[in-house]
């Protein structure tokens, strides 16, 4: 059977940056990769050539999915193609969303008839952001059960968070996943597959009551339309795209004032840039008022040279952050 792991964690928390590093380590090149449909994961600019479709063939040697129908469908499809020999992996990982509920996914990869001979479940690792992961706790339910129902905890971007803050986010890691291994990484390391991919199978036994329970409600009959959104409707995504170069200085002026005047309801921003002067793609992304350094693109990963910035927010219409991008950044732009 073919080991899988879930790789979760909230809005910003570093799944991206985990899950670059563990694609680049040699022991990953023969790893099938099943990314949501939101594409929360960017590879984009990774990419080394099409398959087909839906697959994709990293430049580490793995495979990447899209799933954009059904995750059993998905993973079927992949093991057909894997025993007719079309495609050759050894263990797969699925990234979820930022804002996934990870007991359906949990408790379809430990039931499903389909799946269970094929594939045997090893852990689900989530990531905590160490300078945003207590109040995403506070204030977002998925957080909460994406870290309990983790085998292996991963506190992200340490190097940034004060040692108090780390030891106060440990002690509540530890209340709500006892029995989880805790790692550390910064932005620029972090532990490897060996560390992250044990063999043994995840197990309810050794989770709180409260993972148990809500393993029990996966196997309970529900409304599986409701599944797509369990998420706060509070919570929207949108995009801004923009065809002209975008000056960089007055795109810069723009986001500080968006960061300043709506930083706590920007929950996600990550945006592939065209800025004029540079003839690679910029790639930026943040939490809320914490913005990382950009970083320039080897290349573009197609034809497509639009400016694109994804926004995930909450309490915040797209409709208000596009009419002030278009005032202060195209109408300088362009």
């Amino acid at each position: 059977m073919v080991p899988v792991s879930v790789i979760t964690g909230f809005l910003g928390s570093g799944k991206t940056t985990l899950l670059k590093r563990l694609l680049a380590h040699p022991r990953m090149g023969t790893t099938a990769v099943l990314v949501n449909e939101f594409g929360e994961v960017g590879l984009d600019h990774l990419l080394l050539r099409k398959v087909d479709e839906d697959i994709v063939l990293l430049n580490s040697g793995c495979l990447c999915c899209a799933m954009r129908d059904d995750l059993v469908e998905t993973l079927d499809d992949l093991a057909a193609r894997r025993t007719a020999g079309e495609v050759s992996f050894d263990r797969s990982v699925i990234e979820t969303t930022g804002l996934a509920d990870p007991a359906p996914i949990i408790h379809t990869l430990m039931t499903d008839a389909s799946l269970t001979p094929a594939y045997r479940l090893t852990g689900l690792i989530a990531t905590i952001d160490a300078t945003h992961g207590e109040r995403q706790l506070d204030e977002h339910m998925e957080a909460v059960k994406q870290a309990a129902m983790a085998d292996r905890l991963v506190v992200t971007k340490t190097d940034l968070a004060s040692t108090a803050a780390r030891a106060d986010l440990i002690a509540r890691l530890a209340a709500l996943a006892p029995a989880a291994s805790v790692f550390d990484a910064t932005l620029s390391a972090g532990p490897g597959p060996d560390e992250l991919f044990a063999a043994a199978p995840f197990a309810a036994e050794g989770k709180s009551a409260d993972v148990r329970h809500w393993l029990s409600e996966e196997a309970s009959p529900h409304d599986h339309a409701h599944d797509r959104e369990r998420h706060d409707n509070r919570i929207s995504t949108f995009c801004l795209t923009a065809e002209a170069p975008l000056d960089w200085e007055q795109f810069l002026a723009w986001l500080k004032l968006l960061l300043a005047s709506r930083g706590e309801q920007l929950l996600r921003v990550k945006g592939l840039l065209n800025v004029a002067g540079w003839p690679k793609p910029i790639v930026i992304h943040g939490v809320q008022h914490v913005f990382y350094p950009p970083a320039e693109l080897a290349d573009w990963p197609d034809a497509d040279r639009r400016s694109r910035i994804v926004f995930i927010t909450r309490d915040l219409s797209g409709s208000a952050v596009e009419k002030s991008f278009r005032e202060v950044v195209m109408r300088a732009s362009g």
